[in-house]
C-alpha cells in the first residue's frame, strides 16, 4: 500500500528486454534506499513494482507484460523521470489517500492552463473508470494523490499547487501525454460489494431518516 505522496524523483538508468518482459533499473535520486530490501515494493509513477536488485543508489525491478500493456511504463526511456514512493508502513502518516499501486487505466492530458501559481490540468479518463471519479474525491495520477476539482462527462480537472509541481514529474506534463490512473479503493470495492449483493438477491434498505433513526443516529 502507498499514500500517493511522492518521496523522490528518480530517473530510468537502463532498460533490458527479457523475453517479452522488461528489467528496469532506476536511479533513486533523493529517495533513501537504506531501509529497502530485496522483495520490497516501490511505486514507480503509480505502478507497484518489486525490488529485485540493489546497487548503491539504484534499484532494479522486473516489469511484466501485463504492466507494460496496462500502464505507461513501456514508454519510458533511459533518462525519463519517474515518481517514486516506498511502501506504506503501519506507523506512517496517511498524507494522501490509500493507494494500491495497481494502475486501473491510462488517461490522457487534454488541457493545461495556469491559475495563479498553480497549474490546472484536464485529463480524459477511460470510459470504464469514469463512474469511480467524483468531484472532491481522490484519484492517483502517475502515483500522485490528487483531489478532483470537477468532472465533465469524459474528463476530470485537477489543480496542482507549486509544491506538487516542484516535487513530482507533473511539472513536465504536456497536452497529449498519457498518465497512469488509479481510482479510489473505496469506490471500487463498494461497487463490488453492491454488485455481489445484487447478484445474490439481497436488497439494501434505503439510506433515509427512518433507517438512520433505527441505527441510533440523531435525526
Amino acid at each position: 500500500m502507498f499514500t500517493g505522496i511522492i518521496q523522490g524523483l528518480g530517473k530510468i538508468h537502463s532498460l533490458q528486454p527479457q523475453g517479452g518482459d522488461l528489467r528496469m533499473e532506476v536511479e533513486a535520486g533523493a529517495l533513501d534506499l537504506r531501509d529497502v530490501a530485496l522483495g520490497d515494493s516501490i511505486a514507480v509513477s503509480g505502478a507497484c513494482l518489486t525490488v529485485t536488485a540493489l546497487h548503491g543508489s539504484r534499484f532494479a525491478v522486473d516489469v511484466s507484460r501485463e504492466s507494460l500493456d496496462k500502464t505507461t511504463l513501456g514508454a519510458l526511456r533511459p533518462g525519463s523521470e519517474v515518481n517514486l514512493e516506498k511502501a506504506l508502513r503501519l506507523a506512517d502518516r496517511l498524507g494522501g489517500h490509500l493507494v494500491a499501486g495497481h494502475v486501473d487505466g491510462v488517461g490522457s492530458i487534454c488541457e493545461q492552463c495556469r491559475a495563479g501559481r498553480s497549474l490546472v490540468f484536464v485529463i480524459a479518463a477511460p470510459e470504464a473508470l469514469r463512474r469511480y471519479i467524483a468531484a472532491k474525491g481522490s484519484i492517483c495520477v502517475d502515483g500522485i494523490s490528487l483531489t478532483v476539482n470537477a468532472i465533465d462527462n469524459s474528463t476530470f480537472t485537477l489543480n496542482l499547487i507549486p509544491h506538487t509541481l516542484e516535487h513530482t514529474t507533473a511539472a513536465h506534463w504536456q497536452v497529449g501525454q498519457r498518465v497512469n490512473l488509479e481510482v479510489d479503493l473505496i469506490a471500487r470495492y463498494l461497487e463490488g460489494l453492491m454488485a455481489s449483493k445484487a447478484a445474490a438477491g439481497v436488497r439494501s434498505a434505503p439510506m433515509d431518516r427512518d433507517f438512520l433513526a433505527q441505527k441510533g443516529f440523531p435525526v
